[in-house]
């Protein structure tokens, strides 16, 4: 601040605080004139707010999640990292529910429960009705008839039902979508038909008994839903995908943590972190495959990849795209060796050089005994076995981990074996592992798993 000695013999001096084209001078009775006090003022309002930020998600990390997914919750891409964040501090961010979620995201004891207001195309009207009718005397919906018959068709229409039924809000009612979408036309004519006659003051015969009765004599009863399989896991996901624009019942990556435990790749949100030299491996969905022609004719590909942690661009130059496009399919797991790359600025990308599905990719189990563990002369006959056919000896790169399984029952320990040892082709190593008394196999990186 300026103290003014003589105010009224000093010419009027201008004050300006940053931000502010204007003059911006402030006298007080005092006569001091307040300089810059706008700029301190926000400084102070910012460090408070970002304390009582700090202090919410350290102490009330669910509650505060849950509020700022409900602030963003019209926003796809943020509702997606926000969820993404969740999932790295522990907190579930669960799948709407027709009787448990509300307008907004809802915080639960160890969860959050996903909120009506960020499924696409489900508006205003149709929320207000689906928890005016929950909210009635008959409380939740206890079937799929029940929940068809209580709505206002006019407001929840088919289009709704399917969003609806394809996020998964109806699991606690009925877990095979499949056969609810089957059923949302038969289901809703029904439902109508009911509700006309309702209008109209008609009643069946036997309109005094309760439902179950009426159900057993035929009268009233709704439809039977369709007697068909329910979608492949995959499949769920993939319409979930497509309608919210990502996971949230589950990831497909959930299942391969067998893989990822062995593999150990990188997440893609971190690829920026590594130089052009660096050879990285991941473990990512193939979401999209965009072919183009170069100038000079060559096919190459542009990828869209997904993980856990985020997505990202995978570009494969035309010498590896011949190779490599017979293997390629969208929403496939695959696991995928190149190099991060970043131009003008934009996110990095990885740049292939090879890929492999993981539910065909191989490791190499090497039984050890205690005795063999811990035997030097033994440890470097294995290291010599392994080295000789290691991608570095075969100028090629190594794409089949080892592991050694030490002991037995359970005392079995498993330990990932450096990937300077790892091989390009397992069977020429198993092969020579056991031609030395080494007990090895190949195994499946993941489990099969029936459909």
């Amino acid at each position: 601040m300026v103290k003014i000695i003589h105010r009224r013999a000093l010419p009027p001096q201008s004050v300006y605080d940053i931000g502010v084209e204007r003059d911006h001078n402030f006298l007080l009775p005092s006569g001091w004139v307040a300089s810059n006090c706008f700029n301190k003022s926000h400084s102070t309002a910012y460090a408070y707010v970002t304390y009582q930020t700090a202090y919410l998600k350290a102490n009330y990390p669910i509650e505060y999640m849950a509020a700022l997914l409900t602030s963003n919750s019209g926003n796809k891409d943020k509702v997606e990292s926000y969820i993404n964040t969740c999932k790295r501090m522990g907190i579930n961010v669960e799948p709407p529910d027709i009787n448990r979620s509300d307008v907004d995201f809802t915080p639960c004891e160890a969860s959050i429960l996903f909120g009506f207001s960020a499924v696409p195309s489900l508006g205003d009207g149709a929320i207000e009705n689906i928890l005016n009718a929950r909210s009635a005397a008959g409380g939740a919906f206890q079937s799929f008839a029940d929940f068809c018959s209580r709505i206002d068709s006019r407001t929840v229409n088919r289009r709704t039902i399917e969003t609806l039924i394809k996020c998964g809000a109806f699991q606690g009612l009925n877990d095979n979508r499949n056969q609810l979408i089957e059923a949302i036309d038969t289901m809703l004519a029904w439902a109508q038909q009911q509700a006309k006659d309702r209008d109209s003051g008609q009643m069946s015969l036997f309109g005094s008994l309760d439902a179950t009765t009426a159900a057993s004599n035929g009268f009233n009863a709704a439809p039977t839903l369709p007697n068909v399989p329910d979608f492949p896991s995959a499949e769920k996901l993939k319409l979930e995908k497509e309608l919210l624009g990502f996971y949230v019942s589950e990831h497909p990556l959930d299942a391969l943590r067998p893989a990822l435990t062995v593999m150990a790749p990188i997440n893609l949100v971190d690829l920026g972190n590594y130089g052009k030299r660096h050879r990285l491996s991941t473990i990512a969905v193939v979401n999209t495959i965009r072919v183009i022609n170069t100038k000079k004719g060559d096919r190459m590909a542009f990828l869209g990849l997904e993980d856990q942690s985020g997505e990202a661009e995978g570009v494969i130059f035309p010498r590896t795209f011949e190779t490599l496009e017979p293997l390629l399919q969208e929403d496939v797991p695959f696991i995928l060796w190149g190099k991060a790359d970043r131009r003008d600025d934009k996110v990095a990308q990885l740049l292939i050089d090879d890929a492999e599905p993981v539910e065909v990719a191989q490791m190499i189990l090497v039984e050890l005994t205690p005795q063999q563990a811990t035997d030097p002369k033994a440890q470097t006959t294995l290291r010599s076995i392994l080295n000789s056919h290691s991608g570095e000896q075969q100028k090629q790169h190594a794409k089949v981990p080892v592991i050694a399984a030490i002991g037995d029952g359970s005392d079995r320990k498993f330990v990932r074996l450096p990937q300077q040892l790892w091989s390009q082709n397992y069977n020429s190593v198993v092969a020579d592992l056991q031609k030395n008394h080494y007990s090895a196999q190949a195994q499946p990186l993941m489990p099969h798993r029936s459909p």
